[in-house]
């Protein structure tokens, strides 16, 4: 299973971020994982939400630059290690990692990490055959 991440390039400007928000607000879509990586010219903001086409049609809308990419979502135990788990099981399998971000689920004991792959396939079939959950949703 994978999930769709959104993208939105922003300039690096003071409210940008909060423009986003606002029109995903206003949209009533739910940010569930956030991330953002800037430089000092331009930010890449990555969500994941609970309604995709809503959000790239209302974010289109107002002009913004978006890309959609696929992307693992990985729920793992909120606990000491298990995160370890999954980074040496890649490295094992020489997955590699392009970049990741984490989110809490809302179930007690749980989190997710969002793990963007350079060999998507690859990565999916590696965690499906070593019996860890990938969500569509969350």
């Amino acid at each position: 299973m994978q999930i769709k991440q959104i993208s939105v390039f922003l300039e690096n400007n003071a409210g940008r971020l909060g423009e986003v928000t606002g029109v995903l607000a206003r949209a009533k879509i739910n940010m569930r994982a956030i991330s953002i990586a800037d430089t000092a010219d331009f930010g890449i903001l990555r969500l994941i939400v609970d309604n995709t086409e809503g959000a790239v049609k209302a974010l289109s809308a107002e002009g913004f630059t978006i890309r959609e990419t696929d992307v693992a979502a990985v729920e793992i135990k909120d606990s000491p290690g298990s995160l370890a788990q999954v980074m040496e099981l890649f490295q094992r399998s020489q997955v590699n990692i392009e970049y990741l971000y984490a989110s809490l689920t809302g179930k007690a004991g749980k989190a997710v990490v969002i793990f963007k792959l350079e060999d998507h396939e690859k990565g999916l079939r590696i965690l499906q055959e070593n019996g860890l959950s990938t969500i569509e949703t969350f």
